[in-house]
């Protein structure tokens, strides 16, 4: 639970700086990676709508930046009564987790709820998946 409260202020706090000019709706994430080391984003909107970054990705860019590669637990925070990563998002999550990396649903109150990765994108894409075209 200390771990889940750590990534909740800090995604709250990485949330402020969202930029959100078109759609106002901030997103903060906060990561625990596997040297047990933290890591937040925020998201980042674009006119050029599909061109922007999701909090998730974010988080996941500033763990891959410090030399770490393994996620533990992640925190998505919104001021929705829940919200989950999109499938862009898990597929992200997945690239560095595994059946017990944790991803924390949370609203602005304080209200989180938790899933096993695997139970939300059960049927993934994998490394495994691609073929050497050799």
């Amino acid at each position: 639970m200390e771990n889940t409260q750590k990534l909740f202020e800090l995604a709250c706090s990485c949330r402020l700086n969202a930029y959100t000019p078109y759609s106002h709706f901030k997103v903060g994430a906060a990561l625990l990676s596997g040297n047990h080391k933290f890591f937040c984003g925020c998201n980042v909107e674009n006119a050029s709508y599909p061109c922007g970054t999701c909090a998730e990705a974010g988080a996941i860019s500033a763990m891959a930046a410090a030399g770490e590669t393994k996620i533990l637990e992640i925190l998505i925070v919104a001021d929705t009564p829940q919200i989950l990563p999109c499938g862009n998002c898990l597929q992200k999550i997945l690239e560095f987790g595994d059946d017990n990396t944790l991803v924390h649903s949370a609203d602005l109150n304080g209200s989180i709820k938790t899933f096993r990765l695997y139970d939300l994108i059960p049927h993934f894409f994998k490394a495994g998946d691609i073929k050497n075209a050799d």
